[in-house]
């Protein structure tokens, strides 16, 4: 990896990276999803909102895009499978939210919090099978008929994989006994979307089955990156965190600091009480600097981005930009390494 540009450098360059790939794509999903006719108006409306105000997804269809370049394929043809991909990829992120009953999301409210569990549904359904039919319709004309049958059982698997990690996730609700390994096999499962994307990029190139694995896996290690940096944004935002305890499994730092014997008792105090407030979630994060927990986790980020990079390796020199999203999950805990006093630290994501 390049060690001459810092991981808030990364996320600047990312930006920009998802900007110029990933905006066609976008912007293309939305035309076709939106010119449905709908009679209900409180679906259409819930779907606009989705699509034009909510779902800003870049990431997705630059990766297809990335990865396939990086093989030597031709990112403009990866777009006929960008649109239906981002299409299935809100439809995961609405049925998430409301079985999560996430009502809100970086300061904005969730299809969920905003139409209700309903018309969410509905509206996640509409995003399934838009996406699922564009994709075996004929717009990819261009992509072998073998390819395209890979590219479908990549989607099966995915989803496969996802539905299963959401079933096991559910075991961890109210469970103050899950440990980290427990608790990263799902973060592995739940890896499989971007998997599943840079699988279909390298698919799409034609790339050679030691490439296709090698990206694979760079996926999956890419996807346990990003889940785990949400895992650190999610103790920061006090409100989140609180919802987190409430509602749905521990972040990783909270697991990692229930198992210092100096923090657990502290922390299973706050736990276990049936209302918890945000100066308890405030607490909690105070407790995990204190015990240290921040570089345990830096130095697991840090652990698994040397081993994504490896995967790379295997790939050829094609792959800095790939190199620079490994560097970009790297920036919350760059920026925050500082915050070793208790301090409740900040993040600009």
């Amino acid at each position: 990896m390049n060690e001459d540009i810092s991981p808030e450098e990364a996320m600047k360059q990312v930006k920009k990276i998802f900007k110029k790939r990933g905006s066609r794509a976008l912007e293309m999903a939305r035309k076709e999803i939106l010119q449905e006719k709908m009679e209900c108006k409180e679906v259409k409306e819930a779907l606009t909102y989705f699509m034009t105000e909510y779902w800003h997804d870049l990431a997705r269809p630059s990766l297809l895009s990335l990865v396939s370049e990086a093989v030597g394929g031709e990112p403009e043809l990866t777009t006929s499978i960008a649109i239906p991909i981002t299409l299935i990829s809100g439809a995961i992120d609405i049925h998430d939210d409301i079985i999560d009953q996430s009502k809100s999301k970086n300061g904005r409210p969730t299809v969920y919090g905003k139409y209700g569990k309903d018309i969410a549904l509905l509206v996640g359904d509409a995003l399934l099978f838009k996406g699922l039919t564009l994709l075996n319709t004929p717009a990819g004309k261009d992509i072998p008929t073998e390819r395209m049958r890979i590219i479908i059982d990549i989607v099966k698997n995915m989803f496969f994989q996802l539905g299963d990690a959401e079933a096991l996730e559910l075991q961890f609700r109210g469970n103050l006994d899950v440990s980290p390994k427990e608790y990263l096999r799902v973060v592995r499962k739940k890896a499989a979307d971007v998997e599943a994307h840079t699988r279909i990029g390298a698919v799409l190139a034609g790339a050679s089955p030691k490439k296709i694995e090698a990206l694979g896996e760079y996926g999956r290690l890419l996807g346990m990156l990003i889940i785990l940096r949400d895992d650190w944004i999610d103790i920061l935002d006090l409100e989140e965190s609180q919802h987190r305890v409430k509602k749905e499994s521990l972040p990783l730092p909270t697991l990692f600091g229930l198992q210092d014997p100096r923090t657990k008792a502290q922390l299973l105090r706050i736990l276990q009480k049936k209302t918890m407030t945000l100066k308890d979630a405030e607490l909690i994060l105070k407790i995990i600097y204190q015990a240290k927990v921040f570089q345990k986790y830096k130095e697991f980020m840090e652990n698994l981005a040397e081993e994504a990079n490896s995967k790379l390796k295997q790939i050829g020199n094609n792959t800095v930009e790939l190199e620079i999203l490994i560097k970009s999950t790297l920036y919350l805990t760059e920026a925050n390494r500082q915050n070793s006093d208790g301090s409740r630290p900040t993040t600009n994501l």
